[in-house]
C-alpha cells in the first residue's frame, strides 16, 4: 500500500500486465487499475467501439462495483503497446470526479508519473451532485426553496 501522496507503482504495474495480455487490436488498447480502500485493485480494459464505446478507467468503475468495491482512492490508465501512463479524457475526469470526489489519478510523461487529485484534473469544475436537488429543498419555477 502507498500513503495518499506517493504514487502506487503496484496499480501502474498491475495496468501494465493486464494491457500487454489481453490488448487485441484496435477494440481493447488501454487498461485501468484501480485501488479501493481496503487495498483491493481492479482492472479492466477499454471496449472501442465507432459508437463512443467505454473508456477503460469508466469500465474499471463498474467492475469495481460489480466486485463490491465502492471506495476507490487511485486509478491509472496504461495504453498497449508500451505507451505507458496515460492521462484520462474529459469525460472520464468528469466521472472520476463525480462518483469518486476524493480520488488521486496517476498521471504523467515520459516515465515521470505523479498521483493527483482529480479535481486538480478538472478545475473549476462542474459536479453534478452540487446541482441536484436536496431532500430538504423543493423547487419552484426554477428557484429552490427550503420547506
Amino acid at each position: 500500500m502507498t500513503t495518499p501522496h506517493s504514487v502506487d507503482h503496484d496499480l501502474i504495474q498491475a495496468a501494465t500486465q493486464v494491457a500487454a495480455a489481453r490488448s487485441r487490436g484496435d477494440n481493447h488498447t488501454v487498461a485501468a487499475a484501480a485501488r479501493d480502500r481496503d487495498g483491493r485493485i481492479i482492472t479492466a480494459m477499454n471496449a472501442y467501439h465507432f459508437t463512443g464505446g467505454p473508456c477503460a478507467e469508466l469500465v474499471v468503475i463498474g467492475a469495481a462495483a460489480a466486485q463490491g468495491a465502492y471506495d476507490l482512492v487511485t486509478m491509472v490508465a496504461v495504453g498497449d503497446r508500451g505507451r505507458g501512463v496515460i492521462p484520462p479524457c474529459g469525460r472520464c475526469r468528469q466521472m472520476m470526479l463525480d462518483y469518486f470526489p476524493d480520488l488521486r489519478v496517476i498521471v504523467g510523461v515520459g516515465g515521470h508519473p505523479r498521483a493527483v487529485p482529480v479535481a486538480e484534473l478538472l478545475p473549476e469544475s462542474y459536479r453534478w451532485q452540487d446541482h441536484q436537488e436536496h431532500d430538504d429543498q423543493q423547487q419552484h419555477d426554477g428557484r429552490t426553496t427550503t420547506p
